[in-house]
């Protein structure tokens, strides 16, 4: 190709990934194009962060990324890494803040800042925008690309950026449908299934105590081995368990589910002091109180909702008993519970209210220097379209940065 060739770079999707991908291409000189399938790009953006976008997290590591071969994340995320992140949105006017656990925010805490500076680059860059603009095929032949939309109508294209996002969320316009036009071209699928998301208990009780938090731990377990822990706010539902350290474990869960084996989820309520230093407490709150009712024994110290049903648990039948008459038995079943009550998990609730999908376009079919296709040349892939996944805290949307940098960059290359 001669210097003065300017490619026509075609981004599907115009999620997070897309659109970075799309200012990456025009930034290195190429004719682009997103196509949205939404009525207008970046809606997803606009809910991440409870709605103040998490940009990136400062202590990113490898170990936050997950799928069949996570370490594949790494080229991309070093290329364009969390300081070049914030720098290029310092650049278009995001100031930004670190607050606990590394978490980046935009100072004015609107996400929707963000998205406007990112909508104002494309238009100030020439970047052609057209929504409501549904894929339905990707064709590749001898000379370029045709893409086909669901009206009929097709774009010529040098190279194509497939963007589409995952699974989580459809109300936001993720359907699956990248995955389809992957395939068609040739790449497998890795199975998706719905990350950062709520877990399913199986218990009789949940309608007793939805609705309670609590500061606690969490550990999913599996094959009789503890594969995650995770600690912070924790809120029983009708359905299971919520909170964002069950969120950041119904990954792992998820993938055991995923190979039909049994899992478990372990709760700690009181994480705060050794089993023998709650067992004296026990014994001394007992005893200050020995004509209490054994359940009323425990207001102010757990919430009262879940005493009955601890007790319950516990063996105790009679939860009105003074406190007193508690048998030594009866008390060590109480301190288990109360720092190993286990549930069986019996799976994730559904797309609709995951944050993010783990699974995806296989990676192995894909060069992580520059996120171009092995088998199909001139198409790239970027975002959460492939099996990559990054833990609760800023870590998707690193992702979505780093590999939409890079698949713009590459694919806008002479």
């Amino acid at each position: 190709m001669s210097k003065s060739f300017t490619p026509k770079v075609t981004v599907i999707g115009g999620g997070a990934a897309g659109i970075i991908a799309a200012v990456a291409a025009r930034y290195r000189g190429a004719d682009v194009t997103i196509l949205e399938k939404n009525p207008r790009i970046g809606k997803k953006i606009l809910v991440t962060g409870n709605g103040r976008c998490n940009l990136t997290n400062k202590n990113l590591s490898i170990l936050n990324y997950h799928g069949k071969n996570s370490k594949f994340a790494h080229a991309a995320l070093t290329r364009f890494d969390v300081k070049k992140t914030i720098d290029f949105f310092e650049r278009l006017g995001i100031a930004h803040k670190v607050e606990e656990g590394g978490k980046v925010f935009p100072v004015s805490n609107q996400a929707s800042s963000v998205l406007d500076v990112l909508r104002y680059e494309l238009e100030d860059k020439g970047v052609r925008v057209f929504c409501d603009s549904p894929v339905v095929n990707i064709e590749k032949g001898a000379a370029n690309f045709t893409v086909t939309l669901a009206g009929g109508q097709k774009h010529k294209a040098d190279r194509v950026i497939l963007s589409t996002g995952g699974k989580a969320a459809p109300n936001l316009g993720s359907n699956g449908s990248g995955y389809i036009l992957a395939q068609n071209l040739g790449h497998g699928i890795v199975e998706p299934f719905p990350a950062l998301v709520q877990l399913k208990l199986v218990s009789s009780f949940l309608k007793h105590v939805q609705g309670v938090k609590f500061e606690g731990g969490a550990e999913i377990l599996a094959n009789d081995k503890t594969v995650g822990r995770a600690s912070g706010e924790i809120l029983f539902t009708e359905y299971g368990i919520s909170g964002p350290p069950i969120l950041c474990l119904s990954r792992i869960a998820g993938e055991y589910l995923q190979k039909k084996e049994i899992v478990w989820l372990k709760v700690t309520l009181v994480n705060n002091l050794t089993p023998g230093e709650l067992e004296q407490y026990l014994i001394r709150r007992f005893q200050a109180g020995p004509r209490k009712e054994l359940a009323f024994s425990f207001v102010g110290f757990i919430n009262k909702k879940l005493a009955p049903v601890i007790l319950r648990e516990a063996g105790i039948d009679d939860i009105r008993k003074p406190a007193c008459q508690v048998s030594a038995a009866e008390r060590k079943n109480i301190l288990r519970l109360l720092q190993d009550w286990r549930f069986e998990v019996r799976g994730t609730t559904s797309w609709p209210a995951a944050q993010v999908t783990a699974g995806g376009v296989d990676v192995k079919d894909i060069n992580g220097q520059t996120m171009e296709s092995k088998i199909v040349p001139g198409l790239y892939f970027a975002g959460e379209v492939v099996d990559i996944d990054g833990d609760c805290g800023g870590f998707n949307l690193q992702w979505a940065w780093s590999s939409g940098f890079v698949a713009g960059d590459s694919a806008a290359a002479p």
